[in-house]
């Protein structure tokens, strides 16, 4: 099961990939970047595609008609569920911006984001790879 660097490179390798980050949203940190921002600021751009993984996950309006998994309590008694968005896309004339969400033990707050180039991309390839990376992401 590959850590956030493995990923990353693995993110890398999807064609027309111009950059990719794993980032917790609550925080709006990147925990790890790979390639191009596309603003020339890796964290400046995590701060920013925190907001708008935020805002999706946390809209009711997105869960609408979607089963939504039971609450459950963490280790301290906290209560939480996990958002049903599983990813959002953000399309540009020179680009897809991809935020996938990855589930985790604890609080499901991270993240993969990938800019991928519009011309050279395929965002329905990229859009399942991402799926398939997230679910193997281990966070330590």
């Amino acid at each position: 099961m590959p850590g956030i660097d493995e990923c990353l490179l693995d993110v890398m390798r999807l064609p027309g990939a111009r950059g990719a980050a794993v980032v917790d949203w609550t925080s709006g940190l990147a925990l790890g970047t790979i390639g191009e921002s596309p603003n020339g600021d890796h964290e400046a751009t995590a701060a920013e595609t925190a907001e708008v993984a935020r805002m999706a996950a946390e809209q009711p309006a997105f869960a609408s008609g979607a089963p939504r998994p039971p609450a459950k309590a963490d280790d301290t008694g906290v209560t939480s569920t996990e958002s049903p968005v599983e990813d959002v896309i953000v399309t540009t004339r020179a680009g897809y911006h991809i935020l996938r969400f990855v589930e985790t033990d604890f609080d499901s707050s991270v993240f993969l984001h990938l800019w991928l180039d519009r011309a050279e991309g395929n965002l329905a390839l990229a859009r399942i790879r991402l799926g398939e990376m997230a679910e193997r992401l281990v966070l330590a």
